[in-house]
């Protein structure tokens, strides 16, 4: 009798163990360092979990999985979302992460982009909405009215910076983020120096957008600012390069020729005065504070320096800009026939 019990307690111990260890050993069946599962909003159902499930490999045993799951309450509480698992989780953790919607977060990193377009692209990519129900919203006149500005200028409200969400964020959550950092950065002290340009945030938001696309050199951002300022103050057109490129949605385009001037656009600075509608790209926070703290010039004209350094010199007056244009032709020419002459 003692042997039999023995033998049963074995068992029973070896059941015991086996199952702590389906329980809470690995229950992954993948081979790579993390697995993701989506969930989506429209089929949160057991079919379509389990479905997943065995498609991706993401658990060694779904069939036992499918019973614990059952055994946690999980079955009458899916979530959707994203959740991603490490190899060697166990089952119990998964089942307890996903009964309990643990979301992976989503980093959403913004540096520079252009277009609403390149904005929906890239929601379309990160969260489970697609790229097209972001861009109707982002062209939404009552969408946009909620944050206080029109589809032209939606990228205002957006600041380079990394944003954390999760997959199943839709586009409100999403600029409802985006605002908020905005916000943050348009503190008391910022808008007083927006007007005392004669610029709402918004329109400075978008004369940081032309600097930023007109040079990278962050120590003559407040002179290329300035001279956008004082052409706007004196009804002048703008005519800023970028604008051309942002009209013709053509953002390869090296050198602006005169054929491309007569594109019909609010977005061209050489035959509409006054701002854009909108920004053309997603300044830096120094490019804003550049704009912000521009000074005061009597610069209106600017070419690039014969010192091909990526800088910029800059003119009160149309006859000595034309001085400095045509010292920079012929720095160019010289350059273009030293090369010429090494490669002959």
């Amino acid at each position: 009798m003692r042997r039999i019990l023995l033998i049963l307690f074995g068992i029973v111990f070896l059941l015991a163990v086996a199952a702590g260890w389906l329980l809470f050993g690995s229950g992954t069946g993948f081979s790579g360092k993390r697995a993701t599962l989506y969930i989506a909003s429209d089929a949160p159902t057991r079919g379509a979990v389990l479905d997943s499930l065995r498609k991706n490999k993401i658990v060694s045993s779904p069939r036992f999985f499918e019973w614990m799951a059952g055994q946690l309450g999980y079955w009458d509480h899916i979530r959707a979302g994203k959740y991603e698992f490490a190899n060697g989780t166990s089952l119990y953790r998964m089942v307890r992460t996903l009964r309990n919607g643990t979301q992976t977060p989503v980093k959403l990193t913004i540096n520079k982009v252009r277009t609403r377009g390149d904005i929906a692209k890239m929601c379309g990519s990160k969260f489970e909405i697609d790229s097209a129900e972001m861009m109707r919203f982002l062209n939404d006149p009552d969408s946009m009215r909620a944050f206080k500005v029109t589809p032209e200028q939606a990228l205002t409200i957006l600041l380079p910076d990394t944003y954390t969400y999760y997959w199943t964020s839709g586009p409100r959550e999403i600029l409802r983020k985006f605002a908020d950092v905005s916000a943050g950065y348009w503190t008391k002290e910022r808008i007083a120096k927006a007007r005392a340009h004669g610029l709402s945030p918004e329109e400075a938001y978008t004369v940081a957008s032309i600097v930023e696309e007109e040079t990278n050199a962050q120590a003559e951002k407040g002179n290329v600012a300035s001279v956008y300022l004082n052409r706007v103050a004196k009804g002048m057109p703008l005519q800023a390069d970028p604008t051309i490129k942002f009209a013709l949605n053509d953002f390869t385009l090296k050198r602006i020729y005169e054929k491309h001037l007569f594109v019909a656009s609010p977005y061209n600075t050489y035959r509409s005065r006054g701002l854009p509608p909108g920004p053309i790209c997603t300044p830096s926070r120094k490019t804003l504070d550049a704009v912000l703290d521009a000074p005061q010039t009597t610069y209106l004209y600017f070419v690039a320096s014969p010192a091909f350094d990526g800088t910029h010199v800059f003119s009160t007056t149309y006859e000595e800009h034309l001085q400095k244009a045509k010292a920079y032709q012929e720095a160019l020419n010289r350059q273009e026939a030293i090369k010429n002459g090494k490669s002959s």
